[in-house]
């Protein structure tokens, strides 16, 4: 990791419960780490809320990260709680504006690791082109957390072409993911206690903002869905799809965009790469007229260099989604059932 920031000389290396007192140790600590390192001309005024201007159709999101280690291959959860709720603004086709950041920190939490947490969510701002305007830190005791949860909330103005609705899915339109499965599960999981697999695999956490945009400044209203498929992977977003259209979708086991070492670990531990967590690639359902032309500008993109058209829009088996394996066999993908890799993002 690039430290750009050099980490300020306070005189504790550990948070205490002073920390979150409200009195002057929140304060230093507010001044030399959060303010200093995220500064902005709105997050500058240090009221408890910001004010500002925004015109057109909005979006709104809000999510908290409570991910174990919170240091991983490929990220932390600074990054991660930064590029999820920008990500959730993108699937809204909304061009994301302002974050606020809340911290709950537990006490001892080494100060170089939030130091490094702080650093990481400047530059995954910085580099989705959102400012964070306003936020909370609170300390609890030792023992009662996990060094750091994270909520961040969003706001951002929807595309004036954007036209994302399930309701506007139809028949003979077509499935795309825009990268590789189950890279962020399995890279957790590579590092949880107690799990003793080695691998090079690394989450793809990244914000896809800048990606989306340009999609639906080319393709417009073509693209009818968009989601990222987080907790409960791909299976869940196109179960929910389903319930919701009422058609059938059909993809296909051979157009999965699956990496080999993902998919040795998803058998070893005995899990299906459908149901795996990501964090840097997403869902999309096209008009079939642009399917094309839409995974080849996707292709071109960083973030879509291994999307792939994985399956269409059918009128059978409506509410289900079914998957065509290697050798022609048909099976139901339902939802998952209870939770298969818990404290994921």
């Amino acid at each position: 990791m690039n430290l750009s920031c050099p980490m300020p000389k306070f005189d504790f290396d550990v948070i205490t419960m002073g920390h979150g007192g409200g009195g002057l140790l929140t304060h230093r600590l507010l001044q030399s780490g959060v303010f200093d390192v995220l500064k902005n001309d709105l997050l500058d005024q240090q009221h408890d809320g910001a004010s500002f201007e925004l015109n057109g159709k909005l979006a709104f999101s809000t999510d908290s990260y409570v991910i174990s280690p919170i240091f991983f291959p490929g990220g932390n959860i600074g990054e991660l709680a930064v590029n999820g709720t920008v990500n959730d603004l993108a699937m809204c086709g909304a061009v994301p504006k302002y974050l606020s950041l809340a911290f709950i920190i537990e006490e001892g939490m080494r100060m170089e690791a939030l130091w490094e947490v702080l650093v990481s969510i400047k530059n995954a701002a910085a580099k989705a082109g959102v400012q964070i305007v306003t936020g909370d830190t609170k300390v609890v005791e030792k023992g009662k957390g996990d060094q750091i949860f994270i909520n961040t909330s969003g706001i951002g103005v929807v595309h004036p072409k954007a036209a994302i609705h399930h309701n506007r899915v139809k028949e003979g339109d077509v499935i795309i993911v825009s990268g590789q499965l189950a890279q962020h599960g399995i890279a957790i999981m590579s590092k949880r206690q107690g799990l003793s697999f080695e691998t090079d695999i690394v989450s793809d956490t990244t914000n896809l903002n800048h990606t989306i945009l340009q999609l639906i400044e080319q393709f417009g209203d073509a693209i009818k869905f968009l989601r990222d498929p987080t907790r409960g992977g791909l299976a869940s977003v196109l179960n929910e799809l389903a319930e919701q259209t009422n058609l059938g979708y059909l993809i296909e086991q051979e157009q999965l965009p699956i990496d080999e070492q993902v998919e040795g670990a998803c058998e070893m531990l005995g899990l299906d790469p459908l149901y795996v967590a990501n964090e840097g690639l997403f869902v999309l359902v096209v008009d079939a007229a642009v399917a094309e032309s839409v995974l080849k500008q996707l292709q071109q993109d960083a973030n879509g260099q291994s999307a792939r058209i994985i399956g269409k829009v059918v009128n059978t088996h409506p509410g289900k989604v079914m998957l065509k394996s290697r050798i022609g066999g048909h099976r139901v993908v339902g939802y998952l059932t209870g939770e298969q890799l818990p404290r994921i993002c």
